[in-house]
């Protein structure tokens, strides 16, 4: 018997400083993050490869 668990949508996050997007589906190939991988498993010194700005300067799309 296997259990029926939901995996949660993919998320956007947008850069408040220059409006840079990372989408959660897409990844960021580029800086190591391949697709599919999750806000959380981004390393929190990680800055915007567009404008330098600090990970906490992204904020949570609407859904």
């Amino acid at each position: 018997m296997s259990a029926n668990i939901a995996t949660p949508a993919f998320r956007q996050y947008c850069c408040v400083t220059c409006g840079m997007m990372y989408d959660e589906a897409f990844g960021l190939p580029e800086e190591g993050f391949p697709p599919g991988t999750r806000w959380e498993a981004i390393p929190d010194d990680w800055t915007c490869p567009d404008c330098s700005a600090p990970k906490s300067d992204f904020v949570l799309m609407d859904e």
